[in-house]
């Protein structure tokens, strides 16, 4: 089934709006969509090199927008359909990290690690559960995003045909290489921003379901 996702989500580079679809596809993934927009955003850009700043700003906007939506779930619908989404993704276990993370570092987290291979739907429902305030999530959600598309961009720009051929390859190994990142990212990433504590990060690698709750 991920095979033909991906491949559907690849038909769509060469679509008369290619432009919509990857705006769609930004949008579904920031919120619940399993594939990103990553490899369809390089093939767009290896296409047409000229319009690959505008793609990546397409792509901005459209995952800031679709972080809204992933934040309203968490806000508003976490008990009835944040949990189905989390456990369909495979992100529960890591939503309690997240929530813990994201209270004691608020925008920062969003702004590392939202544009490292951490699912930034996992982070968009967990700041909506703790009712982060809007603003910051914004603000922090543009600096991430907008790195995470231009360093695509480029990439593809560059080494588009190898990349799309490992992808192509090897798409289920790149599938598990981003849940398995997950957790490891929470650490690393908070490791490189500099910020916390060790006590701070321990409380937080040992988040249960049930801590994740309290405020």
């Amino acid at each position: 089934m991920l095979r033909r996702l991906y491949e559907w989500t690849m038909a769509k580079a060469g679509h008369p709006h290619a432009e919509w679809w990857l705006a769609l596809f930004a949008f579904m993934e920031a919120s619940f969509f399993p594939i990103p927009p990553h490899p369809l955003l390089g093939l767009m850009c290896l296409a047409e090199p000229r319009k690959a700043v505008r793609f990546a700003a397409i792509a901005t906007v459209a995952s800031v927008l679709g972080g809204l939506l992933g934040y309203a779930i968490g806000y508003g619908l976490y008990d009835t359909v944040g949990t189905q989404l989390l456990a369909a993704l495979g992100l529960s276990e890591s939503f309690p990290k997240a929530a813990c993370y994201l209270r004691e570092y608020g925008a920062e987290i969003i702004m590392i690690k939202g544009a490292t291979p951490i699912p930034f739907k996992l982070l968009t429902i967990t700041a909506g559960f703790i009712a982060m305030p809007l603003v910051p999530f914004i603000l922090a959600s543009i600096v991430s995003r907008s790195i995470s598309f231009m360093i695509v961009g480029v990439l593809f720009r560059l080494f588009g045909a190898p990349i799309k051929r490992f992808i192509d390859k090897y798409l289920g190994l790149v599938t598990v290489g981003f849940v398995v990142l997950v957790v490891g990212g929470f650490v690393a990433a908070t490791m490189l921003g500099g910020g916390g504590t060790s006590e701070t990060k321990a409380i937080c690698e040992q988040a249960t379901p049930a801590a994740s709750a309290t405020a």
